[in-house]
């Protein structure tokens, strides 16, 4: 949240600086208005704003990792522990402190924000009110001021009749063009940032622009002499409330006097305005970035879980170090991937690291590396369908621990295994949604949930099946991770009890396709 309000600031600090250093003086009123209107908005909406190039990858996994299946009851609620330090105390405290500060300052602010309306109410009610045109006159008994609220003009009595009629030719401007929706708008933003003095400036700026615009208008049905006069006459005092429009105001009558003095802006100089599109798209760029250099800042070398290996070839003592390494940081860091990229030419490939924001090679494939112990990481690489080893002296390996010569990624498999009552379903899709919800109901009626009580467990316990379905199509290399030994051998007996299938096809040929089945076991109270 402080990054986005920093943001934002930042960026209306510099749209700010751009209309007071090139377009404030220029006549353009109708073009500024639409300036400070637009980059208000900006600088709110692109923070959320993030580019991203389009991937062309297919999401298929090399290890099919099935969904959750979930066995035992399972209770609504569950006491988590969690561990409790003095940076979390104290990190708490400080966000807890600032949302409720933050929340207190909006509800003032809706709160002065509703006091002037309800002010602007009972001056309608309170005093008479008479319909010219479009505009409905409130004259305001015992008063010398003029202002406008939507199609509400309010005049003083004490205002001079010769004097009234330039006023409401010059308010009428402002009921026309709706001017009241614009510093409405800034009300709001005045509610939601009432911390931010800029949103303040905005609106001084706004309304400093319709005045431009009314008198630019007004001053056409009647001699800019006597416009003048109507202006320099007396300087009367006038409501104080930020979303009216004021006629007569001591700190603008002499902006609005040099203003009508001025020669109209040459039309070369709406260039000025292109000077938005660069400083839009800077400020995209940097939103966009601004993510992949916090994440750089927290890793500081991911090089060094980088190496490269021959294929077929085993790895020597100083790369087994580095691949443990690698391994490790995957498991532990969800947020990094890793590459691996192929040289076909030099029969070699490539390991390294990389954020999952990054944008992945054209070509690289999505793959999930599982291991003994139940863990799993995302790989992307560059597999094409002639990385699957054939029978010839040229043979290629898939360079990977947990790839075999015979096993095929379910991404370029052209037949899923599939069960004798999933056969008539016609896509892969289809075929592995079958078996998926199979092994599912397998797994509820077979696994023995006594086995929470006579270990006495309790809460949620997780296991981590693969398994592979091999050439005949029988299950085969089971292993598991769990938290009990019992609960391990629980499910490497039950998964070993699912019937023959139909194994995969690839090329025609029979392969291995391996699987992966988390399992949530909740042992009652």
């Amino acid at each position: 949240m402080l990054h986005y309000i920093l943001q934002t600031v930042a960026f209306q600090l510099f749209f700010l600086l751009i209309y007071d250093l090139f377009l404030k003086k220029e006549t353009f009123f109708n073009w500024n208005r639409f300036y400070l209107l637009i980059t208000a908005i900006a600088s709110i909406t692109l923070p959320f704003i993030k580019l991203e190039s389009m991937k062309s990858i297919v999401p298929e996994n090399f290890v099919i990792r099935l969904p959750e299946v979930i066995i035992g009851e399972v209770n609504p609620i569950e006491n988590i522990p969690m561990e409790i330090t003095s940076d979390t105390i104290t990190q708490s405290s400080f966000t807890w402190n600032w949302d409720y500060l933050l929340f207190i300052g909006m509800v003032i602010a809706s709160i002065i924000l509703l006091y002037k309306i309800v002010k602007i109410s009972m001056l309608i009610q309170n005093n008479p009110t008479r319909w010219k045109g479009n505009l409905l006159i409130v004259s305001l008994l015992k008063s010398n001021v003029a202002f406008s609220f939507f199609h509400y003009v309010f005049l003083g009595e004490y205002i001079k009749d010769e004097e009234k009629d330039a006023i409401i030719e010059h308010e009428s401007v402002h009921v026309n063009h709706k001017h009241t929706l614009d510093l409405l708008f800034f009300e709001l933003l005045r509610i939601l940032f009432w911390f931010n003095p800029l949103v303040y400036l905005y609106q001084s700026r706004m309304t400093i622009l319709h005045e431009y615009i009314a008198d630019a208008k007004a001053m056409k049905q009647t001699s800019k002499k006597q416009y003048y006069q109507n202006l320099l006459s007396q300087v009367f005092d006038t409501q104080q409330i930020s979303f009216t429009n004021t006629f007569y105001k001591q700190s603008l009558i002499k902006k609005r006097i040099v203003m009508l003095s001025k020669s109209k802006s040459h039309k070369i100089h709406l260039l000025k305005y292109a000077l938005l599109l660069p400083a839009i798209v800077g400020m995209l760029i940097y939103t966009s970035c601004q993510e992949q250099l916090e994440i750089d800042n927290k890793v500081e070398n991911l090089e060094q879980y980088s190496y490269t290996l021959r294929m077929p070839g085993k790895m020597n003592a100083e790369q087994k170090k580095i691949h443990q390494n690698y391994e490790s940081f995957l498991r532990n860091n969800q947020d990094y991937v890793a590459w691996a990229e192929i040289n076909y030419e030099k029969d070699e490939v490539s390991y390294s690291v990389h954020h999952k924001s990054e944008n992945v090679p054209e070509g690289f494939m999505e793959l999930q590396v599982g291991s003994e112990d139940g863990n799993s990481y995302k790989m992307f690489m560059n597999l094409k369908s002639d990385a699957v080893p054939k029978e010839s002296s040229d043979t290629k390996f898939v360079p990977n621990d947990y790839v075999n010569a015979e096993e095929v990624p379910f991404s370029i498999i052209d037949e899923v295994p599939t069960l004798e009552e999933c056969k008539t379903l016609t896509s892969n899709e289809d075929k592995r949604q079958c078996l998926s919800d199979y092994i599912s109901g397998f797994v509820n009626r077979n696994f023995n949930t006594n086995l929470g009580n006579e270990l006495n467990l309790t809460g949620r316990q997780r296991i981590s099946v693969i398994f592979k379905i091999d050439k005949q199509g029988n299950i085969t290399d089971v292993k598991t991770r769990a938290p009990h030994p019992k609960l391990k051998e629980e499910a490497i007996r039950v998964i070993k009890l699912l019937p023959q299938m139909s194994p995969g096809i690839h090329n025609g040929k029979a392969v291995v396709v391996p699987y992966s089945l988390p399992i949530l076991f909740q042992v009652g109270e």
